[in-house]
């Protein structure tokens, strides 16, 4: 395949290393992670897999006590989260409808299993179809309105989910905070949305709760990556390592920050390896190959492209890395790109969504219906740098390259975000 897309970027240019080393401060020390690479064990696994086998003997010994099958399902769960091996989460699924079976799709908790497990699969619709059952059921509603928020703002309902925000208010509930954080990082409000999740570690910390403590480090260190905050955001993917050593996602974010911040490509490639030893999870090859793109390793790039397309073209993935894939085929796959963009606003009518829709329109060169439905859906409904890109883009084929000129000035800052082989494009808007 020519000319690839990669998760945020569509660069088909390969920039040499030697003239393109960054100048900003370093912020990482090999010494401060070294020891969380390459880790001969993952005791948290081999305890999930424990405890999963356990009740799939209890299950063998008495089919028809259905609690067992939630169980399973839990540890299935927790094994998809660490491995990313994608038979996980479906098996998951699977046990969680015997369970809803069982009792007449009328168990609020058990609902909001299967509901979880569809978001998950990023199913938002089917999601929120059980979710409603389960507001009907009436039982632990906080439960249901915290995941109602969840699967209205991935949906776009952004009225619904003020609706609800409503209902939960309590600035004293780790539950609340973090979606109060997600609501205002979704408007750009990137300094409220930082406050509410550091108030929410506070109370992470007094429950003593390491996952929910693992988990808030890391969505902190996103937010300070966000910001610019790359030191802070480097120390907090080191707290959740220290909590949790086989954290995959602390390990890439820290990968990301070792390429984008400090354009060591070498090094991010590196920890890398060993993120993808331990986790399957498809984008992982994305960011490796816009590492071989970078470096201008075409070979390594299409190598990394093939294998992301080898595991995603497993039906069991199902639309999870649609987003990823539209951005590959708007390259050589142009009307392949079209139809998965048209699923994603079918699906998840999002201004991301109609972005996808409107990038592959203009990658097929049909320019009009792209600022069409940039200017419809996409500008001043959200702020993510990869949209602002595509639009800028969108802008300029139409002609309104004042318009671009302005989103080009919030995209110079947004370099850290975008990676560096989207650094020269940006400027050439």
């Amino acid at each position: 395949m020519k000319y690839i897309q990669l998760i945020l970027l569509f660069v088909t240019f390969s920039i040499s290393i030697s003239c393109n080393r960054h100048t900003d401060k370093q912020v990482t020390n090999s010494k401060d992670y070294n020891q969380y690479l390459d880790l001969s064990s993952n005791s948290r696994l081999s305890a999930i897999k424990s405890d999963y086998n356990f009740w799939k003997n209890k299950l063998s010994e008495t089919p028809n006590q259905f609690p067992y099958n939630v169980k399973l399902a839990a540890a299935n769960s927790k094994i998809f989260q660490l491995t990313g091996t994608i038979s996980h989460l479906k098996n998951a699924e699977q046990n969680l409808i015997k369970a809803n079976e069982k009792t007449s799709y009328n168990n609020a908790s058990y609902l909001r299993s299967l509901a979880r497990n569809y978001i998950s699969q990023h199913r938002f619709k089917e999601a929120l179809t059980f979710l409603k059952k389960a507001e009907s059921n009436g039982e632990n509603l906080k439960r249901t309105h915290f995941m109602l928020i969840d699967v209205h703002l991935e949906l776009g309902n952004h009225q619904k989910v003020t609706q609800y925000l409503s209902k939960v208010k309590n600035f004293k509930d780790f539950d609340y905070l973090i979606r109060l954080s997600k609501y205002n990082d979704h408007f750009g409000n990137l300094d409220n949305a930082i406050q509410y999740l550091e108030d929410a570690l506070i109370i992470a910390k007094a429950s003593k709760n390491q996952d929910l403590i693992q988990w808030n480090y890391t969505n902190l260190a996103d937010y300070y990556g966000h910001a610019g905050r790359i030191e802070d955001s480097y120390n907090a993917y080191l707290k959740a390592l220290a909590i949790n050593p086989n954290n995959s996602y602390a390990k890439k974010g820290i990968a990301w920050i070792v390429f984008s911040h400090e354009r060591n490509p070498e090094e991010a490639l590196r920890i890398l390896n060993t993120v993808t030893k331990e986790n399957a999870s498809p984008d992982y090859h994305l960011l490796k190959a816009e590492i071989a793109d970078y470096v201008g390793n075409i070979e390594e790039k299409e190598n990394q492209i093939n294998s992301y397309l080898s595991k995603v073209s497993n039906k069991d993935y199902g639309v999870m890395y649609h987003k990823y894939s539209v951005l590959l085929f708007s390259e050589d796959n142009k009307k392949e790109a079209i139809h998965l963009a048209k699923q994603e606003v079918a699906e998840r009518p999002t201004a991301q969504s109609y972005d996808l829709l409107a990038w592959a329109y203009y990658k097929n060169g049909n320019y009009k219906e792209a600022l069409k439905l940039t200017e419809q859906y996409v500008l001043d409904n959200t702020f993510e740098p990869e949209a602002l890109l595509h639009s800028a883009y969108i802008l300029k084929a139409n002609g309104k390259q004042n318009i671009a000129n302005e989103l080009k000035e919030e995209l110079l800052g947004a370099i850290y975000e975008l990676g560096p082989n989207a650094a020269s494009e940006i400027k050439n808007i």
